[in-house]
């Protein structure tokens, strides 16, 4: 199987490199808008090749396309991919805005293509485990689940007043994973945001922290909550409870909390934090990339398809309409 890669800043180097491990994997095609960056991953990884332009990746006989190029041009070039036939998948998000990812996922629905969201924590053990204890009925009934996503540093100044803000850019991962183990629909959010850090996000209109409430169809409430300073580490996790049990992801011994009293008790966290999102879902990246080359050999069905990146979007949407407006808002309000 021949794969070709769009994109070879930090995710695009992880997912050439990952592909490349796979026993069926034959080539990796790797392009992007600096053609010395395409080389210098090529030469890096095994049995990648680097094509001189990315327009080029759909004329050389892949078999599929991963997208980890610059947000701003995922669309295009998942429309390129399901216009030539060509499976693909696609880092999050599908587009910038709600309209452009509607539109995406439209054409992808038409041209039949297959086309898998990069959501990763789907494929995170400690997420499945939580899912699957919610679809048993080992919880009971539930009534509150948390979600976080704490950085332990800003991403650079420059990417800030691209980024879609926090809850575009960062909460969207926590509001699809509380979709994905609850298997509920949202209703309706209510957002609010602060600011205490650098200027950067004030500047651009964004926030360095912020909290959504979620009321689920089922009346279940849940908060998704972020902040880009966490100095501890990176720490993301799940709590789901139920009216007969609950359940925690993302808690181990790299997760940056400390128990208090701190008094007789052993060090913790016992290793090093996680420093970042490569490193926390390692496993789960490897797992999205297998599942995607099974979808593109017919083998499974698609673990995250468009659609599901378009109810994601629908949700960080309302919350931010929420933080700017102050109110809650219905989903149905930013539904197309």
């Amino acid at each position: 199987m021949r794969i070709a890669l769009a994109g070879a800043g930090r995710i695009g180097a992880r997912h050439a490199a990952a592909l490349s491990a796979l026993p069926e994997i034959e080539s990796v095609l790797v392009a992007d808008a600096d053609p010395r960056r395409a080389r210098e991953l090529a030469a890096r990884v095994r049995g990648a090749r680097a094509v001189d332009t990315v327009g080029k990746l759909f004329t050389e006989g892949a078999d599929g396309l991963v997208v980890t190029a610059a947000t701003d041009a995922h669309a295009a070039l998942v429309g390129a991919s399901v216009t030539a036939g060509m499976p693909v998948f696609c880092e999050k998000p599908l587009a910038s805005t709600v309209n452009g990812t509607f539109q995406t996922v439209a054409a992808a629905r038409a041209a039949g293509v297959p086309v898998q969201v990069g959501f990763q924590r789907r494929f995170d053990a400690g997420y499945l485990v939580a899912r699957d204890a919610v679809a048993s009925g080992r919880l009971g009934w539930l009534h509150t689940v948390r979600s976080c996503s704490f950085d332990p540093a800003p991403p650079p100044a420059g990417y800030i007043p691209t980024s879609g803000g926090l809850f575009r850019d960062c909460v969207i991962h926590d509001l699809d994973s509380i979709r994905f183990v609850t298997g509920r629909e949202v209703v309706r959010v209510m957002a609010a945001g602060g600011n205490k850090g650098d200027e950067v996000f004030r500047e651009s209109g964004d926030v360095d922290t912020g909290t959504a409430l979620v009321t689920l169809d089922d009346g279940t409430l849940c908060t998704a909550s972020a902040t880009r300073y966490n100095a501890a580490g990176y720490d993301v996790r799940l709590e789901v409870f139920g009216s007969k049990d609950s359940v925690v992801a993302g808690l181990d011994d790299q997760t940056p909390v400390t128990p208090l009293p701190e008094r007789d008790r052993p060090a913790w966290p016992a290793a090093e934090s996680y420093s970042g999102f490569l490193e926390r879902f390692a496993a789960a990246y490897d797992a999205e990339l297998r599942a995607f080359t099974d979808l593109v050999a017919g083998r499974r069905r698609n673990p995250c398809p468009p659609e599901e990146a378009l109810e994601a979007c629908y949700l960080a949407e309302a919350c931010e309409l929420s933080r700017h407006e102050g109110r809650v808002v219905e989903i149905e309000e930013v539904r197309r």
